[in-house]
């Protein structure tokens, strides 16, 4: 099976938690049925990412990084490599390359879907990533490291959480609501 079909039976399996999500998840499948290449950063405008965010077991706790090219705090994730084989396996090597954890508690049915504009991901053209993302848990002991995308990775409490743009901190109210139960 192809990374290609891997998405599009994920999400078309998916039970989107909200109208928004249901619209995107929309959105995301017409992409993929119109683009052969819809996983890949060279399809553009468009392309499908994945990504994790990450957080304690008790969900007191969200491991962030600072986006060296983007200037904020974010979960982690990024684009398809050719030799991934499912959107899961994208957003878990993400976490694993971004966050430096060798082990995650990963949970492989997605959480939401975003859709934001990346100026940098193809110079002179803006780039609207279809963002596939999914939650994962990891002690807050574990040894996390700082990559080259990144200027810092930290913990940082769900209750005292840095300055984030508006769908960051509804993907960890999310995550911690899925988490809590």
């Amino acid at each position: 099976m192809s990374l290609h079909h891997d998405a599009r039976t994920v999400l078309s399996a998916w039970t989107p938690p909200s109208a928004r999500d249901r619209e995107l998840r929309d959105r995301f499948v017409a992409h993929l049925d119109a683009h052969p290449d819809g996983m890949e950063r060279g399809c553009l405008p468009d392309h499908l990412t994945a990504g994790t965010i990450v957080l304690a077991p008790d969900a007191s706790a969200v491991l962030l990084n600072h986006h060296r090219k983007a200037g904020g705090w974010f979960a982690f994730g990024g684009h398809c490599e050719p030799d991934d084989t499912t959107l899961a396996g994208v957003a878990l090597r993400e976490a694993h390359e971004e966050s430096g954890l060798p082990a995650l508690d990963f949970d492989p049915v997605p959480l939401d879907l975003d859709e934001h504009a990346v100026e940098f991901c193809a110079p002179g053209t803006v780039v609207h990533h279809l963002d596939v993302r999914f939650v994962a848990t990891a002690p807050r002991d574990g040894a996390h490291a700082v990559s080259e995308e990144s200027l810092d990775v930290r913990w940082w409490p769900v209750d005292d959480l840095p300055d984030l743009y508006p769908d960051m901190r509804r993907l960890i109210g999310d995550a911690v609501a899925r988490l809590r139960g």
